[in-house]
């Protein structure tokens, strides 16, 4: 089942049950969807395309949260925390950074990576290998500790 045809069944779902944070969440995964089928690129939207999709939301999210928290609006940041937490629910799942750290060293090793110089090199490799997985800030922060280190 693609993504859009869980999505789709979800909102129904959200619909049935009257859950007005799974429908906010939902909806805006929806909305993006379909702004990218639109937005004249044409091309189908793979794996790679909706893990992007939903990382973008996700992150979108944070950095509302982020203002609403230093702002002290609890509600809007409520809010937002909700649709996370939704929207998560279709990303695999998360790295603990432990796990993430080591397959940071893994990348490195395979690499060769003994500076900070090589970040590029070794942030494109575990881009890739841990897409969807796990944040970019979270992964450079740990890369640069690594290298640097």
């Amino acid at each position: 089942m693609s993504l859009e045809e869980r999505i789709t069944q979800d909102l129904k779902e959200a619909m049935k049950a009257k859950d007005q944070a799974a429908l906010r969440g939902i909806r805006a995964i929806k909305a993006a969807i379909l702004l990218e089928k639109t937005s004249g690129a044409n091309h189908e939207i793979d794996d790679g395309t909706e893990l992007k999709i939903l990382q973008k939301l996700v992150k979108q999210r944070k950095d509302s949260l982020d203002i609403y928290e230093k702002q002290n609006r609890e509600d809007l940041a409520q809010t937002e925390r909700e649709e996370i937490e939704i929207i998560r629910r279709y990303l695999p799942k998360q790295l603990t950074r432990d796990e993430l750290k080591a397959e940071i060293k893994k990348v490195i090793d395979q690499v060769g990576a003994t500076s900070i110089k090589d970040m590029g090199q070794v942030m494109g490799i575990a881009s890739k290998k841990l897409a969807g997985r796990t944040d970019g800030k979270t992964m450079s922060g740990i890369v640069r500790e690594l290298l640097a280190g």
